[in-house]
Formats: C-alpha cells, sequence, structure tokens
C-alpha cells in the first residue's frame, strides 16, 4: 500500500488551430466550444511539487523552483538602487577635486641641462604633501614653454584630484629629448635624459624618498628623533613647530639635518623668548 503521494503542478502553454470558411464575429465567439479543433503544446513550465503522507497527519512539503515575476522585480530593483549608490559615490570620489590652500608652502629648484636652465616650482599642502608644480625654462621658443606650463597645469590639476605622485614618476622617468645630458645646480641629479626626466626624478627625491633615483648619496641622516628627544615635550613641540612652516621638499625630509643648532636656546611657543 503506497505512504505518501505526489502532486506535480505544470503551467503549459499550447495552440489551437481551427480551419474557418469564413470569419465573422459569430464564428469566433463560437471557437471554444468547438472540439475539432488541432493542438500544438509549444511550453511546459514546472511550478511545484507537493508531497504527502497518507499514513498519519499529512505532512506537505512544497518545492519552489520559480520564483515570480514580482520577487525577481524587487530583487533587481534593490541591485539597481545599490548600483548606482555605489556609482554615484565613486564617481563623487574621483572627481572631488583638493584645492591648495591661497599661502602655500614649496620650494624652486634651479638647474642647467646642458645649455638650458630649468626652474621647478612646487606647492604643498599644510601637511606637505605636493599639489602643484609650475617649470619655467630659458632659451626655449613660445611653443616649448606654452607646452611646458600647460603640462605643469595638468600635471597640478591631477595630484589635486588624487592621481598619486607615484604615477607621473613610473610614466616619465627615463624619458629622452633634448635638452639632455649633465646637469648642474643639483646635488642629488648629476644627469637627465630629458627635461622631464630630471622634473619627476627631483620630485621623487624630494616628496618619495626615493634614493635610488639619486646619483649622489643623501649627506643627511635618517630624520628620526631620539628617545631623549621624545621625552622632552618642549623640543618635541618645537620640532612639530619646525615641520608645520617649514617646505617638505626643500628640506627633502632632513629636517634636523637643515636646522641651524638651537640646542643653547630655549623658546617659548608663543613667540616669547626666555
Amino acid at each position: 500500500m503506497s505512504k505518501y503521494i505526489v502532486e506535480t503542478y505544470y503551467t503549459c502553454t499550447f495552440k489551437v488551430k481551427h480551419y474557418l470558411d469564413d470569419i465573422s464575429n459569430n464564428q469566433l465567439d463560437q471557437l471554444d466550444k468547438r472540439d475539432d479543433g488541432e493542438y500544438e503544446i509549444l511550453d511546459i513550465k514546472f511550478d511545484k511539487r507537493n508531497t504527502k503522507s497518507l499514513d498519519k497527519k499529512p505532512v506537505q512539503v512544497e518545492v519552489k523552483y520559480n520564483e515570480s515575476v514580482e520577487n525577481i522585480s524587487n530583487k533587481n530593483q534593490n541591485i539597481n538602487s545599490k548600483n548606482v549608490v555605489l556609482n554615484n559615490a565613486f564617481k563623487e570620489s574621483i572627481t572631488k577635486r583638493f584645492s591648495m590652500p591661497d599661502r602655500r608652502k614649496g620650494y624652486i629648484q634651479k638647474a642647467s641641462i646642458g645649455d638650458h636652465k630649468v626652474y621647478l616650482h612646487t606647492g604643498e599642502y599644510e601637511d606637505g604633501k605636493i599639489g602643484e608644480i609650475f617649470i619655467d625654462t630659458s632659451k626655449e621658443g613660445e611653443l616649448v614653454k606654452a607646452l611646458m606650463n600647460n603640462f605643469a597645469i595638468a600635471v597640478s590639476l591631477g595630484m589635486q584630484y588624487g592621481v598619486p605622485l607615484d604615477e607621473f614618476v613610473n610614466a616619465f622617468i627615463g624619458t629622452k629629448f633634448e635638452p639632455s645630458g649633465k646637469v648642474q645646480g643639483n646635488d642629488r641629479i648629476l644627469s637627465a635624459s630629458s627635461i622631464l626626466d630630471y622634473i619627476f626624478r627631483e620630485l621623487a627625491i624630494s616628496y618619495l624618498n626615493r634614493e635610488d633615483l639619486a646619483h649622489t648619496p643623501s649627506i643627511a641622516n635618517k630624520d628620526t628623533i631620539d628617545e631623549n628627544e621624545q621625552n622632552n615635550d618642549e623640543q618635541s613641540q618645537f620640532f612639530k613647530l619646525v615641520k608645520d612652516i617649514t617646505s617638505k621638499g626643500f628640506v627633502r625630509n632632513n629636517y634636523k639635518k637643515k636646522l641651524v643648532d638651537l640646542s643653547d636656546i630655549k623658546l617659548n611657543l608663543k613667540g616669547k623668548k626666555k
């Protein structure tokens, strides 16, 4: 004797063909009552299956294989709304510009590549991060000067929109065009294959500590604070103050070696000498 009964539900799509000698509203209304049509099954769709026990209390197990169109539509709407939110947040993050402060730190580096003088101007944010550059050259035509100025503006905008300096360094280090050759006026770079090679080599050394791109070793030790200085609150505050008002690129992160020895002078951070 059977113990279970299984009920399976299907949805069937079929079509019926009727052959008529004439078409009228009356004949069309009578089509559903006629049994002489030709049936053709187009699709059979499995809906669900119920299992019932015949012994005791019936236990109904319903297995659904197809979600309703409404549920699927709601899920798609939720996914689309989340994607819209993520896309808007991503667009906002990449389109936000961090403008430079009106009064900012920086430095000017003069150097000669061959017989051509190059002046590199930098601008920094309050935390010492570079945010802009300007390039001036001599013995160049108006076209070259205009191109260099606009190139510097493009790089500056890129950094202000969040492009890391590393990306520019990796892209332009090693570029080759004239003027090139021996570099004079820079204590860390002795030669360059182009103006762009020199500029981004200088920026990498000054702001990224890329000693691998320098031709001469640094004469300053690594900028560290020993334990005694860490325990001295007054010296630590003074050292922090110097960092806030000094160009990071100008001292190339070597603040201590660039400072005058003030060990015998006690300064009041409010602006008075003791």
